[in-house]
């Protein structure tokens, strides 16, 4: 295909990514409001926050297995099209159950986008990109998150936050519509080669011999758990921090949120910069790779420690950005490794378990293990717990990168073992 489709592919569908979150994260925005108005308490509005990744991590992978088999591009429009009304559902809810019940649907909706999304952008681009592509991709998350934040905040201050989840699901649609008639699943694979996985016995076959190797070696589960370790801390920081400038710093509603999506931008920043930085040193040392997704998880332990030890002010601050910036630095480079040590052919699936682990190790434990801290020990005191999770993520990492070159070298012969043979060169 043209370049020019091949990036029209990738910008609908980070626009795409961008509404999921923004479905996703325009609730912190309007945490004090509902806190008020249904008298909630922090462990109540963590869970409401945590069950849209929760769902995402239970369902990420049958959906993706589903994408696999019967085509990518008509799986991403369902899933866009449940978000979204999903998200209207939001606006309607007169009280925590109701609530509860549409977040739910949310997370349903987005359970294999993420997957299935960066499956299509990386089959269609250059396998030198992947890190690059799958930090830029992923980074789709936090900006939406800013978007959600922001846009909610200045949308409930304004008009009340029925409106600020109205105007998201509107939004997701009218992507899902637009996404519908330009990307076309013929379009996305080699002619006679379906990108999803057709749904034939070969298909079958093909896919029962690959799954297993999903967690056949100790690197590819590895990235798996330090991803989802060092995404619990991102995921607590887009969920609370909100939160933390309405208690701590006194801002109202909206400038809380536009200050919480200022740090939002900072991490899906860091997110492009990881992806990228993977690229350009492991081009001559593929190992490289874990060295940046350590290097992230240990800056953003002592970073973020000490930033919110500081006092509150400009320095606190100051710390709080550049912990931020390395909090999920590693997204880029976990995405890069799992892609390099699983088989192409499920990829979408290869990267639900990814999400898998994302969302059960870390988005969907991290807000609300959080509020649950913040009920105990206040809010500030929760934060200042949550960065010792980045040792586990560190660990992890450690260990992946030791066994590393020996399963990339075991899976390129179980590759060359499993390669049809030209006719030729079957004995007869």
């Amino acid at each position: 295909m043209s370049k020019g489709y091949a990036w029209t592919v990738f910008a609908l569908g980070f626009g795409l990514l961008l509404s999921d979150y923004m479905s996703r994260q325009v609730l912190n925005a309007v945490f004090p409001m509902l806190k008020a108005a249904w008298l909630l308490s922090d462990a109540s509005l963590g869970s409401l926050s945590g069950i849209v990744a929760l769902a995402v991590g239970v369902l990420t992978f049958p959906m993706s297995l589903m994408a696999d088999r019967w085509g990518r591009v008509r799986s991403l429009l369902l899933a866009a099209t449940m978000w979204s009304l999903a998200t209207l559902g939001c606006a309607i809810s007169a009280n925590y159950g109701e609530m509860f019940v549409g977040r739910l649907f949310v997370g349903i909706g987005e359970a294999a986008y993420g997957s299935v999304g960066i499956a299509v952008v990386l089959s269609i681009f250059p396998v030198a990109l992947r890190a690059t592509l799958s930090g830029a991709f992923i980074a789709g998350g936090a900006f939406g998150s800013v978007l959600g934040v922001a846009v909610g905040g200045a949308v409930a201050q304004a008009a009340g936050w029925r409106w600020a989840f109205a105007v998201m699901g509107i939004f997701g649609l009218v992507l899902a519509t637009v996404y519908g008639v330009v990307v076309k699943e013929s379009r996305l694979a080699p002619q006679g080669h379906p990108s999803g996985g057709g749904n034939g016995a070969e298909s079958r076959g093909r896919l029962r011999t690959h799954l297993p190797r999903l967690f056949s070696s100790v690197s590819v589960i590895s990235a798996y758990v330090g991803s989802g370790l060092q995404l619990f801390i991102a995921g607590a920081l887009l969920s609370w921090l909100p939160s933390f400038f309405n208690r701590y710093y006194h801002m109202a509603p909206a400038k809380a949120g536009a200050a919480a999506g200022g740090y939002a931008m900072v991490i899906g920043l860091g997110m492009i910069l990881g992806g990228v930085a993977c690229d350009r040193i492991s081009s001559t040392a593929r190992i490289r790779k874990w060295a940046v997704a350590v290097g992230c998880s240990l800056g953003a332990l002592l970073l973020l420690t000490f930033a919110f030890q500081l006092p509150i002010g400009t320095g606190q601050l100051l710390a709080l950005a550049v912990g931020c910036l390395l909090s999920a630095g590693s997204a880029g480079p976990a995405a890069a490794m799992v892609a390099n040590l699983t088989p192409a052919s499920i990829a979408a699936t290869a990267f639900a378990t990814l999400t898998l682990a994302n969302s059960l190790l870390g988005l969907a434990p991290g807000p609300a293990v959080t509020g649950a801290l913040a009920d105990r020990f206040g809010l500030l005191g929760a934060l200042r717990i949550v960065p010792l999770v980045a040792l586990g993520a560190t660990v992890a990492f450690l260990v992946g990168r030791h066994w590393y070159e020996r399963d990339l070298a075991r899976l390129a012969d179980l590759t060359t073992l499993a390669e049809p043979k030209h006719p030729s060169e079957v004995p007869s």
